[in-house]
């Protein structure tokens, strides 16, 4: 497969060398040759009461979410229905993936020890049964923001005993003991994501390693036997239909039990391009082998995102 350029196309004549592509920007961010997305990814737009008493929330508290900031194309519904995904430690990553809407640049160590009081006051108020607990990545904290994380499960546990806990982290650089301060806090749920298959990881996330990855996914299940485990990945990037099959099979065999699949969608002309829509029995063909893999849950679909349906799957792992 030749490689696919992190650049976008020119918008003007000559520049590099090559032809203007002269479309509009929302299909240049579409694979070539297709002009709008298909039918199966059509979105409500962000409206409603729900929408905005959560907003409202958010704002009040000073809180940012995964939803907004990773652009979500579920913001909508799960918004909707009083679910959202908190982003702790700020809302710059040091991490620059080829893939993700998030801002990225340095930090200086900065943190922000109320928020975690500040996020458990906000599942009391959304009344949530199951609250996702994220962030970006923080590279330039010795342990990687796992002290932060730590934290913000044992406020919740304080202010929503009958909350239920899933924390989605970074690998933390590979550090189990900066893990073990998340894991000793007792999440339900462990997510990390892998997000693309090995072949593609030093152009998608040239920051990140598959096997670090799987390794501390691994490590968490031990740690804390109680916990279930989980990740998720993309689809679209270039990759093909065995590749992923290959990377669900090594999943499974580093303890991962709950899985999520879904389509990835370019955010920006800066960002790795959309090679190709999946069709949805191609998602359902992929829940149908993950879970002859022996995978507790798979959440496999184009709108799927690492936090849809997160209560859904937490009760699904929690009854096998």
């Amino acid at each position: 497969m030749e490689p696919i350029p992190l650049k976008p196309l020119p918008i003007a004549a000559g520049r590099s060398g090559q032809a203007a592509d002269a479309r509009p920007m929302h299909q240049r961010l579409l694979p070539e040759g297709v002009d709008r997305r298909p039918p199966w990814l059509t979105v409500k737009l962000p409206a409603g009461d729900g929408y905005a008493r959560l907003k409202g929330v958010m704002r009040d508290l000073e809180l940012n979410t995964v939803c907004e900031e990773a652009r979500c194309p579920n913001i909508a519904e799960c918004w909707g229905h009083g679910t959202a995904t908190f982003m702790i430690l700020g809302d710059v990553c040091t991490r620059a993936c080829a893939f993700c809407a998030v801002t990225s640049g340095k930090r200086g160590g900065d943190i922000d020890w109320d928020e975690p009081r500040r996020v458990a006051d906000a599942v009391v108020r959304m009344q949530l049964s199951h609250a996702v607990v994220t962030s970006v990545d923080r590279d330039d904290l010795p342990d990687g923001g796992a002290a932060v994380f730590a934290a913000t499960i044992r406020a919740i546990r304080s202010s929503a005993a009958d909350t239920t806990i899933e924390v989605l982290t970074p690998d933390f650089q590979g550090d189990h003991d900066a893990l073990r301060v998340v894991m000793d806090a007792g999440p339900e749920i462990f997510n990390h994501n892998v997000e693309t298959i090995r072949r593609l990881y030093r152009r998608v996330r040239p920051k990140a390693d598959l096997q670090r990855s799987l390794d501390l996914l691994r490590a968490a299940k031990r740690m804390s036997v109680r916990s279930r485990t989980k990740s998720g990945l993309m689809v679209g990037l270039g990759e093909e239909m065995e590749e992923v099959k290959d990377l669900l099979r090594d999943m499974r065999a580093h303890d991962i039990e709950v899985v999520t699949i879904g389509q990835y969608l370019r955010p920006s002309l800066k960002h790795h391009p959309l090679i190709r829509f999946w069709h949805p029995d191609e998602f359902a063909e992929l829940k149908q082998y993950g879970l002859s893999l022996g995978f507790a849950h798979v959440e496999s679909g184009p709108l799927v995102r690492s936090s849809y349906h997160a209560h859904e799957q937490a009760v699904a792992a929690q009854a096998v």
